[in-house]
């Protein structure tokens, strides 16, 4: 990674911290929930990564799968609530989506690098915002609005870049 590549990643997480404005005042242990998560988001970048090589996509996503569902299952102690028929609907639906994302997010490890996949994640929070405005009506604040325009140019910089390297993208197998 360049030097453009890391100013780019660096721009992104700076817009992130701008919509999520992190509260040190209160700081509690649920602030390394998500330092844990990237953690192991890293962990399932590169391993993705390294399986690709020797492994078809759909058994990496489906062994993901199952990996997260024993992981899910294990927090049923703490407090499950059964669903309503809707909310039953809603958990397989989404269910579905993140199986399709899942695949999709194998696929596009097995032909580009991580660190070109990995900071559009960046990108989710401008999806939310977009869903929030449309579907539940939340006007974003301006602070919001800068950082998802900061994460914006953040991908669009990291994808510029990459075009005018001009890198062939092979993937390992067909």
């Amino acid at each position: 990674m360049g030097i453009r590549r890391w100013s780019a990643v660096l721009i992104g997480f700076v817009g992130m911290l701008m919509i999520v404005k992190p509260a040190y005042e209160e700081l509690n242990i649920y602030y390394l929930f998500p330092i844990i998560f990237c953690i192991f988001f890293a962990c399932v970048a590169l391993s993705i990564r390294s399986l690709s090589s020797t492994e078809p996509n759909y058994r990496i996503a489906l062994y993901f799968s199952l990996l997260s569902m024993v992981v899910g299952l294990a927090t049923l102690p703490f407090g499950w609530i059964m669903p309503s028929k809707f909310d039953l609907f809603l958990l397989i639906f989404t269910g579905i989506i993140g199986s399709v994302a899942n695949i999709l997010l194998t696929v596009s490890l097995r032909i580009a690098e991580a660190s070109l996949v990995t900071p559009t994640k960046y990108l989710n929070l401008v999806f939310a915002i977009l869903l929030g405005y449309f579907i539940w009506g939340e006007i974003p604040k301006v602070l919001t609005l800068l950082g998802a325009g900061l994460i914006i140019v953040s991908s669009a910089i990291i994808f510029m870049r990459e075009s005018q390297l001009k890198k062939q993208v092979v993937s390992p197998r067909p």
